[in-house]
């Protein structure tokens, strides 16, 4: 195997780019790409062919979990974030792609804010060149691997979608409306104070509205807090499993269902729900605070707010249906052997991930 430069590899097809503001693009059926995927789609194309575009500003650059490069087929319009690059006869437009998808750019790429990897630099990236059946055997081998993760995050989004569909199916049975603040037993704001992450015994973690996503917890961005700042933030109200913390602030409307075995306690722009067990599930509630209808109701008490935030006395008056305590049962034992079939995907999912990386690194350093 050897380097080449990869000028040596491809043409560079850049000069052909031709910007479009938003406001001058005229609708249609060809995709619109820059430096991270499709933008839009338009009326008219300037590529028609089999092609890897490479960031060249806004990129996601120094990024292990989201690619530099892609690859696209076809009638398409490509604005001037993206060089264009097409293979040469030596080399295959698929191993093309994936040697430039990690690429290290430390160091090649510049600007503070914006980083931007210029052409010149673009040209002396150095491409592993293996012979052309060694090129499509490794191919083969991670077209599989990124056809399966492919596969199995598209597994995990319908099963989400069969969560929603059951619940639509309870919400649009017609039962009796309610309120948060009637089936739940306390509903508390957060501490008014950023949270303090010094000391000694960082072992209590301080939930903020950067840890709610999609209805799950982000761990990986979770900050924790000492156990005197743990016993001040919880005051109000300790946390227990099954309690629903709801992002009220910024990007508002997305809620997590506590789990045990940790000692939780409110960050910044979080309150909690504490469902009364006797009249609502915490399953069943979660879903409700989630839905569009009661999103919808956020949206209006937040109408002509400089910044978006949902008042915590307007958040006890959300109103959604309430069905019988056995529906909602039966709606809990679904969601539980929904997240069960979830659990062991996102675990493979995780040894794919861990294999495409060494993968990767073997083939592509």
């Amino acid at each position: 195997m050897i380097y080449k430069n990869l000028e040596d590899v491809c043409e560079i097809l850049d000069s052909r780019r031709i910007p479009i503001t938003a406001k001058d693009r005229k609708a249609g059926e060809y995709p619109y790409y820059g430096a991270n995927g499709v933008q839009d789609y338009v009326a008219d194309y300037i590529f028609d062919d089999e092609l890897v575009l490479l960031a060249e500003d806004g990129g996601n650059f120094g990024s292990v979990e989201r690619p530099i490069a892609y690859r696209v087929s076809g009638k398409c319009w490509v604005n001037n974030h993206a060089h264009v690059l097409k293979a040469k006869k030596s080399i295959n437009v698929d191993y093309l792609c994936y040697s430039l998808m990690f690429y290290n750019t430390d160091g090649i790429v510049n600007g503070a804010t914006r980083q931007k990897l210029t052409q010149a630099a673009m040209r002396q990236m150095k491409i592993p060149l293996r012979d052309m059946d060694e090129q499509m055997k490794i191919v083969r081998k991670m077209n599989c691997i990124f056809g399966l993760i492919k596969k199995q995050k598209k597994v995990l989004d319908l099963l989400d979608q069969v969560v929603k569909s059951r619940f639509a199916e309870l919400f649009e049975q017609g039962f009796p409306m309610t309120t948060a603040d009637m089936v739940c037993s306390a509903i508390v704001d957060c501490p008014h104070s950023t949270p303090k992450y010094d000391g000694s015994d960082l072992n209590f973690p301080a939930i903020r509205t950067t840890e709610i996503k999609n209805g799950q917890i982000e761990w990986s961005s979770m900050r924790y807090v000492s156990h005197s700042e743990y016993l001040e933030r919880t005051k109000r109200l300790i946390p227990e499993s099954g309690d629903i913390v709801y992002a009220r602030e910024g990007i508002y409307g997305d809620c997590v269902i506590l789990p045990e075995g940790e000692k939780f306690c409110l960050g910044q722009r979080t309150m909690l729900f504490r469902p009364n067990r006797k009249k609502c599930t915490s399953f069943y509630l979660h879903q409700a605070l989630r839905s569009d209808a009661v999103k919808r109701q956020a949206d209006k008490s937040n109408a002509g707010s400089t910044v978006p935030h949902v008042n915590v006395t307007d958040a006890k008056k959300f109103s959604f249906p309430l069905p019988p305590m056995k529906l909602q049962m039966e709606f809990t034992s679904f969601i539980l052997q929904v997240n069960k079939s979830k659990l062991a995907m996102k675990e493979s999912l995780k040894k794919l991930e861990i294999l495409k990386k060494s993968l990767m690194r073997q083939y592509f350093g």
